[in-house]
């Protein structure tokens, strides 16, 4: 009934029909919502809300109110993550997890511009099912979170972030609760661009210095709103003010230099600069992931952690998810996967174009580090070049993530 505080749905977060966990229940439409779901049990705080009326009887719960204990709340663990999926199954469940966070996120941050506060236990939940993702499929859910459009660009690049810090940290080993810290300062590291219009966010030329300005106020506009939020991880603060932060001191706000940087911050530059690199803006085409750590290659020392990028392209392969590239038998192909424990040059392709025929062929799946296999990788490519409009459907296996 109306006024009563939902702690906890019968059903996992990608099934629930609101991305929070918990809520007061003040919309009959909410309410419609959860009767239509048809749950087999509703926890309810009876201390932050009106009780469950007589006779209804509350359901078994360890206490004598259904109410969350924060220590239920565990930072993932590799040891604890679910047994992988085919590439199908992963696939079909990363779609659905990047679109349902991407809605979770965007709500998060329309509040926030409307000056409400942050859940941090609700972000949690999303770094958590991301995270999950990330080290049971390896580079599915890194793929397709790359994949944006305009309309979502800003929320996407969140989920992304989130996903490839999380992915950084397993592979520098970090502790869980690291990890976990990790991907929500990933989450939350451009929140202050709810205090940037959408105007000057979205537009397609180049930027006023006005505009520009504005656009470099983000950090610290982030960093305010963050600090407002009771327990608030002190790693999600600091990225959120320092991710353009360069080595060289050339970075904003403060102009930070060397080791005067975090190790998170130059962690998060990272992660956002190669999203924000890879990604279709209005004003630019993403580049190739491939090319995009080439480029980044070249921004070591200067801008970038080279001991940090080094554990990021081994994270994500010399070769990540949707680059194209030319095999040794003058054909083109996709990389689809990356096993782990293979050879970072040999990933596995589904190739479906001729180049001497000049025309697409049916296609067919590689796995490069196969033993015995001769086909070998000689270079990278341009899907411009050889007028190739969606290189992407031949990896994701459909249309490319909303």
């Amino acid at each position: 009934m109306l006024g009563m505080y939902v702690e906890r749905l019968g059903r996992s977060w990608l099934e629930n029909p609101f991305w929070k966990r918990s809520f007061l229940l003040e919309s009959p439409s909410d309410l419609e919502r959860i009767r239509a779901t048809r749950l087999s049990e509703v926890w309810i705080d009876t201390a932050r809300g009106l009780a469950p009326p007589e006779p209804v009887a509350a359901p078994p719960v360890p206490a004598a109110d259904a109410v969350c204990n924060e220590a239920e709340v565990q930072a993932v663990s590799v040891a604890n993550v679910a047994p992988a999926l085919s590439r199908e199954a992963e696939m079909a469940h990363a779609r659905r997890l990047i679109e349902r966070t991407r809605q979770a996120v965007q709500t998060m941050f329309d509040e926030a511009r409307m000056g409400k506060a942050l859940a941090v236990g609700q972000a949690y939940e999303l770094v958590d099912d991301i995270a999950s993702s990330v080290l049971r499929g390896g580079g599915v859910l890194l793929g397709l979170a790359r994949l944006k459009t305009a309309d979502n660009y800003t929320y996407m690049h969140s989920v992304a972030v989130c996903a490839l810090m999380t992915a950084l940290a397993r592979e520098l080993e970090l502790a869980p609760e690291q990890v976990r810290s990790a991907g929500l300062a990933g989450l939350l590291h451009d929140i202050g661009k709810m205090a940037v219009p959408s105007s000057i966010l979205n537009k397609p030329g180049s930027l006023s210095d006005a505009e520009f300005s504005s656009v470099r106020a983000h950090p610290a506009a982030g960093h305010r709103m963050l600090i407002e939020v009771d327990d608030i991880d002190p790693v999600a603060l600091d990225v959120c003010l320092h991710h353009h932060e360069k080595l060289d001191g050339s970075g904003y706000p403060k102009g930070l230099c060397g080791e005067e940087i975090s190790l998170y911050a130059r962690m998060g530059a990272i992660c956002d600069v190669y999203d924000a690199i890879t990604s279709n803006r209005p004003y630019k085409q993403g580049w190739c992931p491939a090319e995009s750590l080439r480029r980044m290659a070249a921004w070591r020392g200067g801008h970038l952690d080279a001991t940090l990028f080094a554990a990021f392209v081994k994270c994500l392969g010399i070769y990540p998810l949707g680059t194209l590239v030319r095999l040794q038998s003058e054909r083109l192909a996709v990389v689809v996967g990356q096993a782990a424990g293979k050879t970072l040059t040999s990933p596995t392709v589904r190739v479906f174009f001729s180049i001497r025929a000049g025309t697409c062929i049916a296609p067919c799946v590689i796995d490069l580090a196969a033993p015995g296999c001769q086909e070998r990788i000689v270079s990278t490519e341009s899907a411009a070049q050889w007028g190739l409009l969606d290189v992407d459907r031949y990896w994701v296996g459909e249309a490319a993530v909303a």
